[in-house]
């Protein structure tokens, strides 16, 4: 299992991945889970991954070899939007389950994967796509500024109660952090370390990328002060009075 969560705010976008994968509890592995593919001032395309570790890994592999695409053909360095970088992450993503599918299935192996797209390519905004397991895809929006994949639902409800378009990116990313601590306290198949980028809206590069361990001095002051304030606030909270 895995977490990730992309958000696009109204000064970037803000990406996170754990890089714990695990087949069993006795067989524990790091993998970065997050891509990517940066031309400077030209394009900054960033794939989170979620799933078959070797769904995912083949799928950035093609997109890797579009790098010596002929000329004429489409790859995510010659196309000029977004949306037709997502559309080559889905067929890619088609090509390797037409390839493997067949054959993991018939070893009971689920070759689920899904994955989250995000950047900006010059000459038009900043934009974050979720691309299913089918290859097909959805768009983030002003309603919906934010996608997670895999155990989305212990990191989701701190998400929704702070972060807004105009939140302050260091408190966005304050926020996400708090939110794999949520997440690592209730499923052991999610750990660091946490993978975490950030781009500014227009800048066409990664203006930061940081790998916070598990020894991290502000992830751990985090994860104590975030408990001792839920503790603290649930304590000043009246009881029932149908309790008696």
């Amino acid at each position: 299992m895995t977490y990730c969560v992309a958000i696009r705010l109204d000064a970037g976008i803000l990406f996170a991945s754990d890089s714990r994968t695990n087949a069993g509890v006795d067989h524990i592995a790091t993998f970065s889970k997050m891509k990517v593919f940066e031309r400077k001032d030209e394009r900054v395309m960033v794939l989170l991954c979620a799933g078959n570790l070797s769904v995912t890994q083949s799928v950035t592999n093609l997109l890797e070899l579009h790098k010596n695409a002929e000329p004429g053909r489409n790859s995510i360095w010659s196309v000029g939007s977004l949306f037709d970088v997502a559309c080559l992450v889905g067929d890619a993503l088609r090509e390797v389950n037409r390839r493997d599918g067949p054959y993991l299935a018939q070893s009971n192996i689920d070759a689920g994967a899904s994955l989250i797209l995000g950047g900006q390519i010059k000459g038009e905004d900043q934009r974050l796509f979720h691309i299913y397991a089918q290859g097909n895809f959805i768009e983030a929006t002003y309603d919906t500024i934010y996608f997670q994949l895999g155990e989305s639902k212990y990191g989701k409800p701190v998400l929704d109660r702070v972060v807004t378009t105009g939140t302050d990116p260091a408190d966005v990313a304050k926020c996400v952090l708090v939110s794999f601590d949520s997440t690592i306290r209730s499923n052991i198949s999610v750990g660091p370390p946490i993978d975490m980028l950030w781009y500014p809206r227009d800048a066409l590069r990664v203006a930061l990328q940081k790998r916070i361990e598990d020894d991290n001095a502000y992830f751990n002051m985090l994860r104590r002060g975030w408990g001792a304030g839920l503790r603290r606030v649930f304590g000043e909270l009246p009881n029932p009075d149908w309790m008696g």
